[in-house]
């Protein structure tokens, strides 16, 4: 065979082959929207206005129901949140997501050709953006004060999962107003039993904020064991309050902390069990929830507190009274990160 001969069968593979990837591509897709539409019991999205402002109760969550409107903010009524949702009409897409007093901020992922990136995109109440900043790694976590004023977001800089030890977060604070980013919690000082305290291997994560605009609590993980601390933005120093406490939430109130604690016996990937915490006494009480929940709860009101769990499209959330008594139901299918406005 000529020169010119091999070159002509040796194109005519290349287009064959390219033609077979391009049919097994959309065959791959179409097969994917019939799955997408056809998976039963899913719930009915509808495009619209998403508003972070004054109005109606509603909860705000990430979408994760099939669709083209997957992983979008959507909203639904507070009193029937699991009728007819509404995306946002900009498809802003989070990993995770939170607000409060009309400023939301927003954790994403930033595709590249050949590796993501993540971001937090503080916005506004009408969900336009206000700043980015970059984020190190993979986003875990996200709160905002309840005046607006202070945003809040961890990320996974090594490994990706809190089940486990061998990992580490990258904790910022932020001040919404004068733009002034902390980047990381661990230079803020330590005080452990009246004394100050350093060690190397300081993680932070989980922050949730009191009322006054100017503390908060966290997650300290440092030695092999986690701890409640109440943090000052003022002094930027924290105190340790008690021990195994992840991912707290202060309730409205500011009495109350409702957290994710490992229980001794329970399997090494689902080692937690919700509890609440008195401030006041320090005394805990288990919820009645008995699964083991990865995540930051919410309070959806001044007695419970709302919560994601594995689902069959990805996360649904649950509710559970905040003192022990009663039993989780669902509440919503096919969401994550909810905040109620």
């Amino acid at each position: 065979m000529t020169r010119r001969g091999r070159l002509s069968v040796l194109i005519a593979v290349v287009l064959v082959l390219a033609v077979v990837a391009t049919v097994s591509v959309l065959r791959a897709s179409a097969r994917s929207d019939r799955r997408d539409r056809a998976r039963p019991g899913g719930p009915t999205v509808t495009r619209g206005e998403v508003d972070l402002g004054p109005g109606a109760r509603r909860l705000v969550f990430r979408n994760m129901a099939w669709g083209p409107h997957r992983d979008e903010l959507a909203t639904a009524p507070a009193g029937a949140p699991g009728g007819t949702r509404t995306a946002t009409a900009n498809g802003l897409t989070c990993l995770r997501f939170y607000a409060a007093a009309g400023t939301g901020v927003c954790l994403r992922a930033v595709h590249g050709a050949l590796t993501d990136t993540y971001r937090a995109t503080v916005v506004d109440a009408h969900l336009r953006e206000r700043a980015r900043y970059p984020v190190p790694g993979i986003p875990s976590r996200a709160r905002v004060s309840p005046s607006g004023r202070y945003a809040a977001w961890t990320a996974f800089v090594g490994g990706d999962s809190y089940a486990g030890t061998d990992f580490s977060t990258r904790t910022a604070i932020l001040d919404t107003r004068t733009g002034r980013l902390t980047p990381s919690l661990e230079v803020y000082g330590i005080v452990r039993d009246g004394r100050r305290y350093r060690s190397a291997d300081v993680n932070f994560w989980g922050v949730t904020f009191a009322r006054d605009d100017r503390h908060f609590y966290a997650t300290l993980a440092t030695g092999g064991k986690t701890y409640l601390v109440r943090g000052d933005l003022r002094t930027r120093e924290v105190t340790v309050v008690h021990q195994n406490v992840e991912c707290p939430s202060l309730s409205p109130d500011g009495t109350r902390i409702v957290y994710k604690k490992r229980v001794a016996g329970l399997p090494a990937d689902a080692p937690w069990r919700l509890y609440a915490l008195d401030l006041r006494t320090m005394r805990e009480t288990a919820l009645a929830e008995p699964r083991s929940v990865d995540d930051q709860v919410v309070w959806s009101d001044d007695r419970h507190v709302t919560y994601a769990l594995p689902g069959d499209f990805g996360a649904d959330l649950y509710t559970v009274p905040a003192d022990g008594r009663g039993r989780p139901r669902e509440l919503v299918k096919a969401a994550v990160s909810p905040v109620y406005l």
